[in-house]
């Protein structure tokens, strides 16, 4: 019940003319960049990072949650008309969803696709609500050294999840750690990395570092691999209206996919990928009609993955209100948001924060039944979106990166340090080392560093507090299980491949 007088609270801040405003205006933004190819949320918001200078906490993350949901949304527009997945949490969409529109069937590809992201949505903002509360009670419990122990699982699984391997992984996240190092000490008030530039002296700004290596990167990036022909967009044929038949095989797969996706997403070794590759697994293996995977398209292979998609979206809201703990690029930008606003999340932003933690949550609700409205009529609108001019597209991305980082001190200072982050992450695109550890980095490693040296004060430099607590030893087990666990499975997996080495016998 008290949960209910929270959400009662939280949509009386949501339905705020205001913040609806900004609602409508985070959905469709978040819609048409869903839409549009090689573009994300995560690069959305960390566009939009200096508004957080001019506008209220609760309106900013109103309008980036609408985003994120929406470029979720979007996304599948594009993988079943183009083929082209915007993100990689729409690639088992398209292999589906493609096939169904060159079948004529795109208009129900995408009804499954919105509907199902509804309800998934709904559900795992549900779950938004009613967990987050009890991973507060457990949260509160932690010391110093359960707070270490958790950033390092962190550190672990999310580096080897956001990169194609651990390694590549934790090179950036330890980028990230240089990176946020930098500036004055501030237990001992001692300049590190600086390098004698008082410019240097108060960091490097988060948001700076994350416009430079999502948007400027990730343009550069892109602009990079453009290339001469165009997609083929397979016209919307049929009507966008599903026959009950495909209602009957949506709706199960709609269910299973947000009951895969929501604890996935909570994970702090979360994400979108595994959820929805997940999904597809079990709807091939339930469904009635596998002769029409990978041939004409099945519904459910579009239904159950978008569905999955949507939950662990909402899923990754969790660990990132609860415990400050980012799991996916767009939330490492989110964390970053809150921070140019000095606020931190954990245990304590649902009490110290409620109006803002309780009227996203509200707010996401309302993004649900504004996306569905949006998505299904004006799809021939997000269609058109398809033939921006790519050069126009990341002349403009450009500039407003360069206008809105100038903007916020009026450094040109700033702006170096905003290329030169854009270069690197032109780099780490080329050579698939992955971005978000590095703002992850950034963030969570000063606050790691500090919890390290409470908790070796409470102890007196007694390097036992880590493991003689229960807690603390658990998490950095687990932690010390991600990362050699999948090379010790890799070798078995070689060795069983192999087979028994033959030895000869006597003759």
């Amino acid at each position: 019940m008290e949960t209910l007088g929270h959400l009662a609270h939280g949509f009386a801040v949501a339905f705020s003319p205001t913040n609806l405003l900004w609602c409508l205006l985070g959905t469709t933004l978040g819609t048409a960049i869903g839409v549009l190819p090689g573009l994300g949320p995560a690069l959305t918001i960390a566009l939009l990072l200096p508004i957080t200078y001019q506008v209220a906490p609760e309106a900013s993350f109103i309008l980036f949650a609408g985003i994120y949901y929406g470029a979720m949304y979007g996304g599948s527009t594009t993988s079943i008309l183009l083929n082209t997945p915007g993100e990689s949490a729409t690639i088992v969409t398209a292999l589906e969803g493609n096939k169904m529109a060159r079948s004529g069937r795109g208009g129900a590809a995408l009804a499954t696709s919105a509907i199902g992201s509804f309800v998934a949505g709904t559900i795992g903002t549900l779950g938004v609500a009613f967990l987050a509360p009890v991973v507060v009670k457990f949260a509160l419990a932690f010391g110093p050294a359960e707070y270490f122990s958790l950033m390092v699982l962190a550190f672990i699984t999310v580096s080897a999840v956001l990169g194609s391997s651990s390694v590549r992984g934790l090179t950036s996240l330890f980028a990230g750690f240089v990176i946020g190092m930098i500036g004055v000490d501030l237990q001992t008030g001692q300049p590190r990395f600086t390098f004698g530039m008082t410019e240097l002296l108060d960091g490097v700004d988060v948001i700076i570092a994350a416009v430079g290596l999502f948007a400027v990167g990730e343009t550069l990036y892109m602009a990079s691999r453009r290339y001469a022909g165009k997609d083929e967009i397979v016209p919307l044929r049929g009507s966008l209206y599903m026959t009950a038949a495909e209602w009957g095989r949506s709706w199960k797969a709609w269910l299973r996919g947000a009951a895969i996706g929501f604890p996935i997403g909570a994970m702090p070794a979360g994400g979108a990928e595994i959820p929805t590759f997940l999904s597809y697994a079990i709807e091939k293996k339930l469904s009635k009609h596998k002769e029409e995977f990978g041939t004409v398209g099945a519904i459910e292979g579009v239904a159950g993955p978008e569905a999955a998609n949507n939950a662990s979206a909402a899923g990754v809201l969790v660990p990132m209100l609860t415990l400050g703990l980012p799991t996916s690029a767009t939330a490492a930008i989110m964390l970053s948001a809150f921070q140019s606003y000095g606020i931190n999340p954990g245990p304590l932003l649902l009490t110290t924060q409620a109006n803002l933690v309780w009227g996203l949550i509200a707010s996401l609700f309302i993004a649900n039944v504004i996306l569905v409205i949006l998505n299904l009529p004006l799809i021939g609108l997000w269609v058109r979106l398809l033939k921006i001019p790519a050069p126009q597209l990341y002349a403009g991305i450009l500039v407003f990166a360069t206008v809105g980082t100038y903007g916020i001190s009026q450094s040109p200072i700033d702006l170096v340090i905003l290329y030169l982050l854009g270069a690197a992450g032109f780099l780490m695109r080329r050579f698939d080392f992955p971005t978000a550890p590095v703002i992850i980095g950034m963030i969570l490693g000063p606050l790691a560093e500090t919890q390290f040296r409470r908790a070796m004060t409470i102890s007196n430099g007694d390097w036992s507090v880590f493991y003689k607590h229960p807690l603390s030893l658990t998490l950095l087990t687990l932690a010390f299980i991600g990362l050699v666990g999948p090379h010790i499975w890799a070798f078995i997996e070689h060795r069983r491949r192999r087979g028994p080495e033959h030895v000869p016998g006597d003759a």
